[in-house]
């Protein structure tokens, strides 16, 4: 009998995902463990493992296809003995093994809309919606529930809406962060030989552009961001910090370590000095849980890392027990993976406080947004040449400036200010890093 192969689920919050590389065609064998293709998640771009040995069908969901929802038939495979052409017959029409539980729902959908047709007045004559956000049944939108909801409570017009989900289906994520009255997005503007007039709510802004669709984690990245500024009264408190000491202690490590092929940088030593503040500060090391208040016990430090998708912050786990050799070699495996797409959700989910360092691209100061659902991010910007109070005189001391971004409602303002002056104190005295 042959065997649908379905869209996985590669982690917890995925719903929907890029199909964005096939690695085998019809007629291919397969065992189990090897890679068959390369899935684009809301996270990171992993590589999908086949379950079970057999021959390869049919493809039913083409390598760049987008929105493809958990659980939809994208492949047949065909045991020992199979005709191929039998198997690649029995995969579903549309590509989607609905269960009986969606096709009630769908039912149930329907006929309220057909209510729905029946009561309401008739409504002012519009601007008919564009031929492709409709389907062929008549001219019904397609969207999924949970996007119709969504709509309802922004009091948003579908019809403006374009599906990124299966046929054009519209789902949640289309309708997240549309605005009311916000006109459909234009592929490109040509420049006019007269300017348009700016719109004064929503409208395009006058300047010739081109559209690039968002890309899953470019998606995550704005909604929980969103998220966070909503939701979370962020506090921000800054020091300056000496580096003259950490950078003479990296140079003397780098130099003893350096027959064993590890070179420190700057950023492993800030990662064990956050995770060492969090070992002297525990209060700063908790998360807000609506009625509850999580109070970790092990220090997993989040690190900000550019990626071509986006941002992506890979975690070192119990970074305050670690020596500076295994997190300077786990942070530069980890920055691989996630610059090439291929860390797994393991690797990027958790984690208890993040650091952000923009310092290389020689920024001084900034507040960095907080990482629902840790409550706490440690912003730190370039070292330079300034002045400074040295023993009682004044000097030039090399400076970083540091701002901790706290959840007020998990973090007090004093037990912020005591994480900081912690975060202070193990920069300008190193030794405390390797003990």
């Amino acid at each position: 009998m042959p065997t649908p192969i379905k869209m996985p689920a590669l982690s917890p919050t995925m719903e929907e995902g890029t199909l964005a590389k096939w690695l085998v065609k019809p007629g291919d064998k397969v065992e189990a463990g090897d890679i068959m293709a390369e899935i684009e998640t809301d996270k990171a771009t992993m590589e999908f493992e086949a379950v079970d040995e057999g021959t390869i069908a049919s493809i039913a969901v083409e390598e760049g296809t987008e929105g493809v929802k958990v659980g939809t038939v994208i492949a047949m495979l065909a045991e020992e003995g199979e005709d191929l052409d039998e198997a690649a017959a029995a995969a579903p029409a549309d590509g989607e093994d609905k269960p009986d539980e969606g096709k009630a729902e769908e039912a149930r959908e329907e006929k309220v809309e057909q209510e729905e047709k029946r009561t309401e007045a008739p409504a002012p004559a519009a601007a008919p919606a564009p031929a492709a956000k409709t389907s062929d049944d008549g001219g019904r939108i397609k969207a999924s529930p949970l996007a119709r909801r969504i709509a309802e409570d922004k009091g948003l017009d579908l019809s403006t809406i374009t599906g990124s989900g299966p046929n054009g289906r519209i789902v949640k994520a289309d309708v997240e962060d549309a605005k009311p009255g916000a006109a459909p997005a234009k592929a490109a503007v040509a420049p006019t030989s007269a300017p348009a007039k700016p719109a004064t709510q929503g409208g395009d802004l006058d300047a010739p552009y081109e559209a690039q669709k968002l890309n899953n984690v470019r998606k995550v990245i704005a909604r929980r961001l969103t998220e966070a500024k909503q939701t979370i009264p962020h506090i921000y408190l800054t020091v300056d910090v000496r580096l003259d000491a950490l950078l003479k202690l990296r140079s003397e490590l780098n130099k003893s370590l350096e027959a064993d092929g590890i070179k420190l940088s700057v950023n492993d030593l800030l990662i064990k000095a956050q995770a060492r503040a969090l070992q002297r500060v525990p209060l700063c090391n908790v998360s807000f849980q609506g009625d509850e208040l999580y109070q970790y016990t092990r220090e997993d430090i989040s690190v900000a890392v550019a990626a071509p998708s986006g941002l992506i912050t890979p975690i070192i786990r119990d970074a305050g027990r670690k020596g500076l050799a295994q997190i300077s070699t786990e942070m530069k495996e980890l920055a691989g993976k996630a610059r090439d797409g291929k860390l797994q959700p393991h690797e990027f989910q958790g984690g208890t406080a993040s650091l952000s360092n923009l310092g290389m691209f020689g920024t001084k100061q900034f507040d960095a947004v907080i990482n629902p659902p840790q409550a706490m991010i440690l912003a730190v910007g370039a070292g330079e040449q300034r002045p400074h109070v040295i023993n009682g005189a004044l000097g030039v001391a090399t400076v970083m400036s540091a701002t901790g971004s706290f959840d007020h409602r998990a973090i007090d303002g004093a037990d912020g200010a005591q994480f900081m002056q912690a975060f202070q104190q193990l920069v300008e005295n190193p030794m405390g890093l390797v003990v």
